[in-house]
This record gives structure tokens, sequence and C-alpha cells, in this order.
């Protein structure tokens, strides 16, 4: 099973014309940057504004709660039968998979400044807007890009749906292949999605580490050593005097 799927995978009438791995995979990575590029205008400067004033967090919470509690696949159904075939049930059902994780993160991460740090940015007269984007987010920018692999993992995973309505992504070798029995196709599909998610994953890790300042990047490392070196007490040893 193993060696077909791999043959499937390195075939080069695989990767050729307009159903070949190219093709679904930036049909794929058009569902994907789609909804997370929608969630992140709608769950980042929500979750800025919630940490910030610590306004609204009960309303933002239940919200989130009942939106990871929809089934993606129940969702797309739902918003197919009221507008129809297209690109936008897919992207509606992926963006509102793909907020929670955002604004959970961007809220944990602007919420767990210290305090005495933001009083001290306020005491030396910067406006909430100075000491938002340049005392609280760079502290919780790593939470913030944490929030978003996890969406985009998420995200990722899920595009497969796009294939049940009709559409294209890497979805539709998983569902053309379960339809014939093929399933050296199916495997192939799940495959690409895996290494999709790997991939962008790694190039996530890679921002993360150029963006954030290397002392929230790295635990600190205290060591408490005396510059000099002195003898115990106990061991010190004297000379006897001279008579």
């Amino acid at each position: 099973m193993i060696g077909d799927v791999w043959a499937y995978l390195t075939a080069a009438g695989s990767w050729q014309g307009s159903n070949g791995f190219a093709v679904r995979i930036f049909e794929h990575l058009q569902y994907v940057a789609g909804a997370l590029l929608v969630a992140f205008l709608i769950a980042f400067p929500l979750g800025l504004l919630i940490g910030h004033t610590n306004k609204g967090v009960t309303v933002a919470v239940n919200a989130v709660n009942a939106s990871r509690s929809l089934p993606s696949l129940g969702l797309l159904t739902l918003v197919v039968l009221f507008s129809g075939l297209g690109r936008a049930p897919v992207l509606v059902a992926l963006t509102v998979l793909a907020i929670p994780p955002i604004l959970n993160a961007t809220y944990a991460g602007v919420r767990g400044v210290d305090k005495g740090a933001v009083n001290a940015a306020r005491g030396m007269g910067m406006t909430e807007p100075q000491v938002l984007w340049q005392v609280e987010l760079p502290v919780a920018l790593p939470l913030v890009w944490s929030g978003i692999r996890s969406a985009t993992l998420q995200t990722v995973a899920t595009a497969t749906i796009a294939a049940y309505v009709a559409l294209g992504g890497l979805g539709r070798y998983v569902i053309d292949g379960f339809a014939v029995r093929e399933f050296d196709e199916m495997l192939a599909g799940a495959a690409l999605v895996s290494l999709l998610a790997i991939v962008l994953d790694l190039a996530l890790a890679f921002a993360t580490h150029v963006s954030v300042s290397p002392g929230l990047r790295e635990p600190r490392k205290r060591r408490l050593t005396s510059p000099l070196k002195r003898p115990a007490p106990g061991n010190q040893s004297t000379a006897p005097a001279a008579g």
C-alpha cells in the first residue's frame, strides 16, 4: 500500500493538468489564506481591544466557545443551503473555525503582560494606544503567533471539506478516491494535506523567530555565581607564627 501511494505521488501525470497536485495545492492554499486573512482581521483587533480594556470578556468567551461547538461540515451544508454553491460557503466555515484560536491567544497574551510594566508605561506619560502597541503587543506577540499557527493547522486540515460542495483543493483526492475505492489516491491526498500543514507550520515558526524579541523567545538563564571565588572559612590555612 505504501509503495502504491509513493508511486501515485511521484508519477509525473499526478502533478500535471487541471486535476494535478500543483493545481489542487494552489486551490487549497487559496482557501486557507482567505479564511485566515478574514479571521485575523476580525479576531486580532477584537482580541487586542478585549485584552487591553478587559471589557466584553464574557460575551467574547461565550461566542468563541459557541463557534467551536459548530461542526464545520454542518455549518458548510447550512451556508450552502442559504447561499448556494461557491467559494463563499467554504470561506465562511473556515473563517468561523479560525477565529477562536487567534482571538483567545491575542486576548490571553495582552492580559498576561506584567501589570507593573503597563503601569510604569502609563506613569511615563504614554497614551493608551502607545501602551498597547509599544508595551503589551510586543510581549504578547509569541502567544499571538501561537494562535495563528493553531488556526492555520486547523484550517489546512478542515479545508478538505471544500470537496463536499464540488470545489477543488486536496480534499478532491480523498472524496474522489473514496467514491471509486482508489485508496492510494485517498492516502496520497491525506499525505499532501499533512505535508502542507507541516510546511506552513515551519514557515510560521520561522516568522515567529524573526519577529519576536530574543528576550521573549528564549528563557532567560540567570546564573547566580560570585565573580570572586573565595575559599571557605573552614578551609583557610594559617601559617604558624614565626618564633
